[in-house]
């Protein structure tokens, strides 16, 4: 026997969201904004046929990892096997999809990480917020970004950066609050300001701490597009959603496999970029 009677809560959530809706107007920007995104960036990365796309990316890759082979053999040989497997093409919409993720991630999320290393207040209201969004099962963000911005890639962005923002904002938060006390205290005692502080001193020796949570934010972006596909965000995700439907577990095992060589090539080359930077200064 219950004890205590049900909270309405669903009636409660259901209220709220009816209520946010009368502002249609500002989640018609914002899915104008993340659509154009999206189209820039896969027309940007449309525009080279695949062949010289592929040789770019290697000849990118040996150079950022100081002229190792490995890295730029890899992405040669991966990239070469998602065209000749036919996914290039959704290859390059996930692609779109987890830049814009990334880009939205780091355009809100440093921001917001540098203001709560500079104030005690903001961090102790926004800890809850991101732990709340990074302990969120992905598949509950699929809903407000359904309800708000209807089906297709911008749901899918929307909730990509939900999912994707926490690591970048969390390690830009400490990687300002990591910067020696010396450094500041001599950087106030030669009467900087504190936009120069920042920009000259603190974002400098953080910037290896805060390329760490981009690079996280890169992967957990492009680990949702499976997910996301769900929601008609179209890529690889789709190949992958498409195949468990029917059962197909070789067109799984074929996108699956070309969903892994993009996420290593992300991952490397974002790692190899941090450490060539971090060896610049």
């Amino acid at each position: 026997m219950d004890l205590l009677p049900k909270l309405p809560l669903a009636d409660w959530i259901d209220s709220f969201v009816d209520w946010l809706k009368n502002a249609e107007w500002f989640f018609s920007a914002v899915t104008g904004a993340i659509r154009f995104l999206v189209d820039v960036n896969e027309l940007l990365l449309s525009l080279l046929p695949s062949w010289l796309f592929i040789l770019l990316l290697t000849v990118v890759a040996y150079f950022v990892t100081k002229r190792k082979w490995g890295l730029a053999v890899f992405v040669f040989l991966g990239l070469l096997l998602i065209d000749n497997l036919g996914f290039w093409q959704d290859m390059l919409l996930t692609l779109s999809l987890v830049l814009t993720s990334a880009m939205i991630s780091v355009i809100f999320g440093i921001p917001l990480g540098i203001w709560m290393a500079k104030n005690k207040v903001i961090d102790s209201i926004f800890k809850p917020i991101l732990d709340f969004m990074q302990t969120m099962p992905a598949f509950v963000y699929l809903i407000p970004a359904v309800v708000f911005f209807g089906i297709g890639m911008v749901p899918g962005v929307v909730a990509s950066v939900i999912f994707a923002m926490p690591p970048t904002v969390r390690l830009t938060n400490l990687g300002i609050r990591q910067v020696s006390t010396e450094l500041v205290e001599a950087a106030d005692a030669f009467g900087s300001t504190p936009a120069q502080k920042l920009f000259k001193v603190q974002l400098p020796m953080a910037k290896t701490t805060i390329m760490a949570g981009v690079n996280q934010s890169i992967m957990l972006a492009l680990s949702m597009v499976v997910i996301a596909s769900m929601i008609g965000a179209m890529g690889l995700g789709t190949k992958v959603y498409y195949a468990v439907g029917r059962n197909d577990a070789g067109g799984g095992f074929e996108a699956g496999i070309a969903i892994v060589i993009l996420a290593i090539i992300l991952d490397r080359l974002t790692q190899s970029f941090n450490r060539q930077k971090g060896t610049t200064h």
